[in-house]
C-alpha cells in the first residue's frame, strides 16, 4: 500500500488553506468553561419516571388527577448506583413530564408528588443520592403543561419560571438543564420565553449546560442513537434556535416512532462549505438522547437494547465526538428492573475494557511542521483493539481527516481507518495484530494539537 507520506496537513492539507483569516475565523470558536468540563464527563443517564410511570403511558392524555399516580415506594439509591454501574457520570431526571405532574414539593401547583401517597421529593431524594455517591445532577422540566390553566396566556411564561426557579435554587449544583420543544398537535398557539428562562439558568446555576432547545448542546437529530459520520462541534449560530421553532419538535406521542428514523437531510453542520456561508459560528456539541427500551417510560415497549447495540451507540457517540444520555425508566414500583440493571453492568465492564490494558498513551500537544505523520513503536507484536485519540479541544476543532495504519509483523503499514473529524473523542475499533502504528493527519483547519492518543489491547 502506497502510504502517501507526502501528502498531509503540512503539504497539500487537502488541497485546502492550512491559514487563512477564514481558518482563524473557524478555530477562533471554542467551548466555554461550562461545555470545556462538560466534555470531560461525556456519559450521562436520563431518568423517565412520573405521572406516566403510574399510568404505563408515554405521554399524558390532560385527564389525570393526582390519585392517578399510585407508586408508594421508590428506591433512588438503586437508581443511582445502576447508573454508575454503566460507567455513567451523571443522571438527569424528568422533573416535570408534558402531562404537569410535578415530582417535587412545589409551591406553584397542587398537582404533585407531595399530594399523593408517597408523599416524597422525588428531586430532593435522587439529588441528594447523586450528590452521596459522587454523579452530577440535572434537570428536565417540560415547557408544555396539558394540566395549568395559565398554559398559552403571557402568565404561563411567569408560572414557568417560578418551577424553574424551584428547581434551580432548591437541590444543589445542576450540571444540565433539558429542555425540548415538544408541543401536541391542536395545542394552543403559544410562545416559550426561551430567552428568559436561559437568563434564569444562567443567573441560578451559571456552571449548568442547556441543553436541546438550548444554547449550549445539541438535539443529535434522532432518537436512535446514532450520530453523523463527521460530527462537529463548530456549527452555524442558526442551530440554536431550530429546536425552539414548534414545526421541528414532536407533535404526537407516535412522532417518536418517525425520531427513531435517520434521516441525512442534515448530514453535514459543519464542514467548511457550510460554514463558510454562515456568519456566524458557535460551539455546539451535539447530545445523543437514546433509551434502553424502545420508550422513554417504563415499561417502554418491554425489549430491552441488548448490550451489544448499547456499547455500540456508545461508540457511535461518546466514541464519535458527541455526549451520550442513556435512559433508564425505574418501574412502577419505584426500581430500576433486573433486566436494566443486569445490561447496564455488562455495559459498564465492556466500556472499562477499552482503556484498562493501555500499550501506547502519549499527550502530543501542538503538532509541529515535522508531524506531517506520526510513528509508534510497540515494544512487541500487539493485538490492538481500540485506538482513541482526544483533541485538545480548548484550541476548537481541528482535524478535518486522517489517516491510521497498523505496523504489521511483516513489516508493511496497513491502512486499519480512514477518519475525517475528531473533536472531544474519537474510539476506534481495531482488528489483527501490529509492532507499531502510525497516524497521518491530511487535512486540518491550522495546526493541529492533539491532547491524547493512546492504543489498547
Amino acid at each position: 500500500m502506497k502510504l502517501k507520506l507526502d501528502e498531509n496537513w503540512t503539504t497539500t492539507n487537502n488541497k485546502q488553506p492550512l491559514f487563512d483569516e477564514e481558518v482563524e475565523r473557524y478555530i477562533s470558536v471554542v467551548p466555554t468553561e461550562a461545555q470545556y468540563q462538560h466534555s470531560l464527563h461525556p456519559f450521562y443517564c436520563f431518568v423517565h419516571f412520573g405521572m406516566n410511570t403510574a399510568t404505563g403511558r408515554e405521554w399524558g392524555n390532560a385527564t389525570e388527577t393526582v390519585s392517578d399516580f399510585t407508586i408508594e415506594k421508590i428506591k433512588p439509591a438503586q437508581w443511582i448506583k445502576a447508573v454508575k454501574s454503566a460507567g455513567a457520570e451523571g443522571l438527569i431526571l424528568t422533573c416535570k413530564h408534558h402531562d404537569g405532574f410535578c415530582i417535587w414539593n412545589t409551591g406553584t401547583t397542587d398537582f404533585n408528588v407531595m399530594k399523593t401517597l408517597l408523599l416524597t421529593d422525588v428531586v430532593k431524594t435522587v439529588s441528594d443520592e447523586c450528590k452521596a455517591q459522587g454523579i452530577r445532577f440535572g434537570v428536565y422540566i417540560s415547557p408544555w403543561d396539558m394540566h395549568e390553566q395559565t398554559y398559552g396566556t403571557p402568565a404561563y411564561n411567569d408560572f414557568f419560571c417560578r418551577q424553574l426557579t424551584e428547581l434551580l435554587t432548591d437541590y444543589g449544583k445542576v450540571f444540565e438543564v433539558w429542555f425540548d420543544g415538544a408541543k401536541g398537535a391542536g395545542t394552543k398557539e403559544f410562545e416559550y420565553d426561551w430567552e428568559r428562562y436561559y437568563r434564569l439558568v444562567r443567573t441560578l446555576q451559571p456552571d449548568a449546560n442547556i441543553a436541546i432547545c438550548g444554547p449550549d448542546i445539541r438535539w443529535v437529530g434522532n432518537e436512535a442513537g446514532k450520530g453523523r459520520k463527521s460530527e462537529y462541534c463548530v456549527v452555524p449560530e442558526y442551530l440554536t434556535r431550530a429546536e425552539t421553532i414548534q414545526k421541528h419538535s414532536q407533535q404526537t406521542v407516535d412522532g417518536a416512532a418517525a425520531l427513531q428514523r435517520i434521516s441525512s437531510s442534515d448530514e453535514d453542520l459543519g464542514s467548511r462549505a457550510v460554514l463558510s456561508k454562515n456568519a456566524n459560528l458557535v460551539w455546539y456539541p451535539a447530545e445523543v438522547d437514546v433509551s434502553i427500551r424502545k420508550g422513554w417510560f417504563y415499561p417502554g415497549g418491554g425489549k430491552v437494547k441488548s448490550v451489544k447495540k448499547l456499547f455500540n451507540i456508545y461508540l457511535d457517540s461518546v466514541g464519535n465526538n458527541s455526549f451520550l444520555l442513556l435512559n433508564v425508566p425505574p418501574t412502577e414500583k419505584g426500581l430500576i428492573a433486573r433486566k436494566d440493571r443486569v445490561r447496564l453492568k455488562k455495559l459498564g465492564a465492556k466500556i472499562k475494557q477499552v482503556t484498562e490494558s493501555p500499550v501506547i498513551e502519549q499527550s502530543l500537544g501542538e503538532l509541529k511542521q515535522s508531524d506531517g505523520y506520526i510513528e509508534f513503536k510497540f515494544d512487541s507484536v500487539k493485538k490492538v483493539r481500540y485506538c482513541i485519540i482526544e483533541e485538545d479541544i480548548s484550541f476548537s476543532q481541528r482535524v478535518e481527516a486522517f489517516d491510521l495504519f497498523l505496523l504489521k509483523p511483516n513489516g508493511k503499514y496497513k491502512r486499519v481507518y480512514s477518519g475525517t473529524v475528531i473533536g472531544m473523542k474519537k474510539i476506534i475499533p481495531l482488528k489483527g495484530n501490529g509492532i507499531g502504528a502510525m497516524l497521518i493527519i491530511r487535512q486540518s483547519r491550522s495546526t493541529p494539537v492533539i491532547k491524547k492518543i493512546g492504543f489498547y489491547l
